[in-house]
């Protein structure tokens, strides 16, 4: 290891090894191919911009795991891996957007040498990072191994965080309301949005209480009037109106745990519509935050959400929140627990969420969101920036 800092200590690494382990032997899997970088980061503390090319950490029931990737990426990995250097293995640049060539070739190689290649592997099939190309190479590479769909089974062993983790989602904290602050103080009619955009991108960038900025999984969300009556259109050199709102979907970011937070800001006079939603979406927030404790279920939430939302004549037909944690692009969820009806997972202590009740209206949008984690007790917002629709003049 020759980071300037790293993440986590081995033992932390160690205990989550053993528990994915447990997970395998669960599903009688012999070893795991890990394509998600959220996932490579959390077994192994890898870290860098080269998931656009493929990467895995091998994980099999004894000894450490092995870092897979782009050669060049080898000497990534060797300064962020808790692992020695013999588990770090690099392929060929003759791989990379080769249509002659695929990696997976190479890492059925490694499989081999492994002896791997009559087992029963898990791999993450309906993950962003595994094409159906990287599956039929090792379909044909690999005819003898059993391969079995493990999505999201390291995803789940992250639910629950330790103590490093809520520090590192705390710092992420201070980071995302300095960056609403930042928005309050410098946000201004005729102001090209681009232009606040990168004043964003500035505060999230510098921290905040002496720590770094990390780059978020997800770019801001920044529409303004009917632009805003959908969720994730970015933005353009338009200039901000009077009279429209436009919300602001954000996060801070550090050691690349991930912490979003929504507000909305209006220019101008609001019109009554705006406040009604204001107050039924505050109301229903309060109705959720009830239900969120350990023992309940995550559809707790939700129904507590939307049974207030609907007695106000509101409606949201999307799930209103989601697991948060350590992410890379495209999503900062853990693609594990929803609050919606349905969802009967069992909330525990130090589970974290983006508790997420947007409403899209007819000529606009409201966003009011909390970050927030469940204690032994119940829960606590990570964030401590006013809960309202932010207006100016």
């Amino acid at each position: 290891m020759t980071t300037f800092q790293a993440n986590f200590t081995t033992t932390e690494y160690i205990r989550r090894i053993e528990k994915t382990r447990k997970a395998m032997a669960a599903k009688g899997l012999d070893a795991i191919v890990v394509s998600d970088p959220s996932n490579i980061s959390w077994l192994s503390g890898y870290d860098g911009w080269s998931f656009y090319t493929y990467q895995a950490v091998i994980l099999t029931h004894e000894g450490e795991p092995v870092w897979w990737g782009r050669g060049m990426d080898a000497l990534g990995a060797r300064r962020t891996v808790f692992m020695e250097d013999d588990c770090i293995r690099g392929y060929d640049d003759i791989f990379v957007q080769n249509p002659e060539k695929h990696p997976m070739e190479d890492l059925s190689k490694l499989l081999k040498e492994m002896k791997l290649d009559t087992s029963v592997i898990g791999v993450e099939m309906d993950n962003y990072y595994y094409a159906a190309a990287a599956h039929v190479t090792l379909l044909r590479e690999l005819p003898k191994v059993k391969f079995q769909d493990a999505t999201a089974l390291v995803n789940w062993q992250r639910a629950v965080k330790s103590e490093r983790e809520i520090e590192y989602m705390q710092r992420a904290a201070r980071i995302v309301e300095s960056m609403h602050e930042h928005i309050l103080n410098v946000a201004e009619p005729g102001m090209r949005k681009n232009d606040l955009v990168a004043e964003i991108y500035a505060a999230g960038i510098r921290g905040a209480d002496g720590f770094w900025g990390d780059y978020p999984a997800i770019v801001p969300m920044a529409p303004s009037g009917m632009d805003a009556t959908a969720p994730h259109l970015t933005w353009d050199d338009r200039p901000m109106e009077t009279g429209e709102a436009t919300f602001f979907e954000i996060a801070g970011a550090h050691r690349r745990y991930q912490c979003p937070q929504s507000r909305t800001l209006f220019f101008g006079e609001v019109p009554q519509k705006y406040r009604d939603a204001e107050s039924a979406v505050l109301d229903a927030i309060e109705a959720g935050l009830e239900q969120a404790k350990p023992g309940n279920k995550a559809e707790d939430i939700a129904n507590a959400f939307n049974a207030t939302l609907n007695k106000a004549g509101f409606e949201k037909d999307s799930r209103c929140g989601y697991a948060i944690g350590i992410s890379y692009p495209p999503d900062w969820g853990e693609r594990t627990i929803s609050f919606r009806r349905g969802d009967t997972t069992i909330l525990e202590p130090d589970m974290t969420f983006h508790f997420m009740p947007a409403l899209w209206l007819d000529d606009g949008g409201l966003e009011i969101t909390e970050p927030l984690r469940i204690t032994e007790t119940g829960y606590e917002c990570f964030c401590t920036t006013p809960r309202e629709l932010f207006v100016k003049a």
